[in-house]
């Protein structure tokens, strides 16, 4: 009772807001409306905005160099007493981590390790001027270390000694490493290079919606499988065995084998030294979880294992005694800038194409979450920029790819950083380690980066749970999760990536290709309409059908747009028909029909028989059967909704006359509704409106189309009964 009262006040209110006004259709709207397509009213305003857009002042200038140096606008307006703290012990924490994941993620770039502290270094410190997001950790990171690693392998196998790259750089290079690791170190700067120039592109054309077409379970798939190859990658330096590295389709099966063939061959220290690291590191992260309200700082653990496990190396001397590999040579001080191997580019175009957009798409969606969470915007194609710069002008530092770090980003944020400077800050804390102490980290055992590694794939190994997730939710983004992890477990991580986007795209054009079909009726005493299956309260309006499909018209799904119209409309009111047993009724007439006509006194049964059983009129033949039956008196309208179409095409405007045809044939009006601005203007440049199909049948409104579909039908009705 007390809802049926609140019901009828609500209507009385409602009530008060109500005018009366006349049914528009297209052409009685634009006879009411003048439409601004005089000079002044459309070509001046544009002329005056492009002459706006091409004009320079100061206040244009300022707003451009703050967009593209965004440090300008906050740096002066920087809070000390308030921020500054923070932003230090943000730094230093952050810092922490950098080292010893930097060391870590290089021996996945397949480079020394003290690239990795480069990557660390030149990349981050120059996104504290560049970047728009505040707590976001720019440096190394495991899946994109992985696929420089991959492609630094491709280009410089193991059983390689040399590929002839002409460097002025060679006496360095056999000062301090094997010609081998120089090469790789060529072909990770320039990937670097080339992914940096392309992500700064992107960003000056403001092309930073690409990382849409990257979803969220395509990325999670596509992250859980390059985890599996990263594990995989480790192992043979948590066991200690000597195996080759593998790139490309099947390389997680190929590295599997290797090192379970040599698995007697296990360098026991090296094992020991390794898990008694994963221990540690699990537990003091299990800590900083568990107290993280409590913890001024989270306990730096994997610095803490770099320490120790430093010290034990040099203290037992590992490497001699137990022929434990360690990182070996670290020189000391920065290098001179170089220029890339420019020959290199064609043969890595397509994996630095992978890597700038898979690198920018793990940076936006990071700083998407703290910005959101802090309060502030971020600019995507500032990002881009900000990115291409930092890889680009990096490789002539010799610094690999680099992108967000999801790990050190949360650390970062969670102790206090409030803005970049906390970035710039661990960048030198790198940069001390290189120029001052990094020779001290020579006997660090390689297991030890390795049990580093694992440790931080913790979060992304989670994302299994995904599947379970994305069941009960969504199967269509269950299967771009999996299709995501298993192409880019087994075919690697750049043909993996191209064919999870090439289905996810896929999967776009099946929902638009079988969408939803519904027939809509009224919510009586509104001009509200809804799915007369969904609601009970919703009723059909007396020989008006409303027909509404959640997609576009267009070719891929044109054929079942038609037949789910004939269906729809044909229930409970067959307007139209389907194969079944009304053509089969139609044949066996006609073959009666036929064996009478064999008789010259079997005329009038003939005629009977035609009349008995409507066969279609005006010359159709029997194929034409399969689409019509007989006109029904009950349908004398039918309404397309158009609200949820986007676009339609050639094939999807010839469709659409077809059917206004076909029904007009039948005696049955046919109107389309809501239709949307630029989808009328595709229609009138496909020169769909003629002499039989005019803009008279737009409505700009399902309840417009039904007022004005009962007016034409009474019109009818009282023509008829004059007769």
């Amino acid at each position: 009772m007390e809802h049926t009262q609140e019901h009828e006040a609500c209507l009385e209110q409602t009530q008060k807001y109500c005018v009366e006004r006349p049914i528009y259709n297209q052409e009685i709207l634009q006879g009411q409306l003048r439409m601004k397509y005089i000079f002044f009213d459309l070509l001046m305003p544009n002329f005056f905005f492009l002459l706006c857009l091409f004009s320079c002042s100061s206040k244009k200038a300022k707003s451009h160099l703050y967009s593209f140096l965004p440090i300008l606008k906050w740096l002066p307006r920087y809070p000390v007493k308030e921020y500054l703290l923070g932003d230090i012990i943000s730094g230093i924490s952050t810092g922490v981590m950098q080292l010893p994941q930097g060391l870590a993620y290089a021996l996945l770039a397949a480079v020394p390790p003290v690239f990795g502290l480069y990557s660390s270094f030149y990349p981050v410190f120059l996104y504290t001027f560049f970047g728009t997001s505040k707590h976001i950790s720019i440096g190394t990171f495991a899946v994109i270390s992985m696929m420089v690693g991959g492609v630094a392998v491709r280009q410089v196998p193991d059983e390689v000694i040399s590929v002839g790259y002409n460097s002025t750089n060679t006496t360095y290079a056999s000062e301090y490493y094997s010609d081998r690791d120089f090469k790789r170190v060529q072909v990770a700067v320039t990937l670097a290079l080339l992914s940096g120039i392309i992500q700064l592109c992107l960003g000056l054309l403001r092309f930073g919606f690409v990382a849409i077409y990257l979803t969220e379970p395509l990325v999670r798939g596509f992250t859980t499988a390059a985890a599996v190859h990263v594990f995989t990658s480790q192992l043979k330096y948590l066991l200690g065995v000597k195996t080759s590295r593998y790139s490309g389709p099947l390389s997680v099966v190929y590295s599997l084998v290797a090192v379970f063939s040599k698995i007697t061959t296990t360098n026991v220290a090296a094992l020991i030294v390794g898990l008694t690291c994963i221990v540690l590191l699990l537990i003091g992260k299990e800590i900083n979880l568990r107290y993280k309200k409590k913890l001024p700082v989270p306990i730096p653990m994997e610095i803490i294992v770099v320490i120790i496990g430093t010290g034990v190396s040099a203290g037992m001397n590992l490497t001699e005694s137990y022929g434990v590999d360690v990182v070996g040579n670290i020189p000391q001080g920065l290098r001179a800038p170089a220029v890339p191997e420019i020959q290199l580019i064609p043969a890595i175009f397509v994996d630095a194409i992978a890597i700038a957009i898979v690198g920018f798409s793990m940076a936006v969606s990071m700083a998407k979450i703290f910005a959101l969470k802090h309060g502030y915007t971020i600019d995507g194609n500032q990002e881009l920029i900000a990115l291409g710069i930092c890889n680009s002008v990096g490789s002539f530092f010799q610094s690999f790819s680099v992108t967000c770090s999801m790990s050190r980003s949360l650390v970062q944020e969670s102790t206090g950083g409030k803005t970049q400077i906390a970035g710039a800050l661990s960048s030198i804390m790198v940069l001390l380690v290189i120029v001052a102490i990094g020779y001290l980290f020579e006997p660090l055992p390689q297991t030890v980066l390795a049990a580093i590694v694992m440790v931080n794939l913790k979060g992304m190994f989670k994302q299994f749970g995904d599947i379970a997730h994305f069941w009960k939710t969504s199967k269509i983004e269950l299967a771009i999760w999996v299709v995501a992890f298993v192409a880019s477990l087994f075919l690697g991580l750049d043909y993996g990536l191209l064919t999870a986007v090439t289905f996810a795209m896929i999967t776009v054009i099946y929902r638009t290709q079988s969408p939803q079909y519904r027939i809509l009726g009224q919510i009586p005493d509104t001009d509200i309409y809804c799915d007369v299956e969904e609601y009970e309260e919703v009723k059909e309006c007396p020989g008006i059908k409303i027909f509404q499909a959640n997609a576009s018209l267009y070719f891929a799904n044109s054929e079942s747009y038609t037949s789910a119209l004939k269906k729809k409309v044909s229930e409970n009111s067959c307007v139209w028909g389907g194969r079944g047993p009304t053509l089969q009724k139609y044949w066996l007439s006609f073959s009666f029909i036929c064996l009478l006509s064999q008789s010259n006194d079997v005329e009038g049964s003939v005629k009977h028989e035609i009349a008995n059983d409507e066969l279609p009129v005006n010359g159709k033949s029997l194929d034409e059967l399969e689409h019509f039956v007989e006109p029904k008196t009950n349908i004398h309208s039918l309404i397309l909704d158009f609200t949820p179409v986007n676009f339609v095409d050639s094939v999807g405007a010839k469709t659409l006359k077809s059917i206004i045809k076909e029904y007009k044939e039948v005696s049955v009006h046919v109107c389309i509704a809501s239709c949307s601005g630029p989808v009328m203007n595709e229609l009138t440049r496909l020169n769909f409106f003629d002499n039989t199909v005019t803009r008279e049948l737009l409505f700009h409104s399902i309840h417009d189309a039904v007022l004005a579909c009962q007016v034409k039908d009474r019109s009818a009705s009282q023509t008829a009964s004059d007769l």
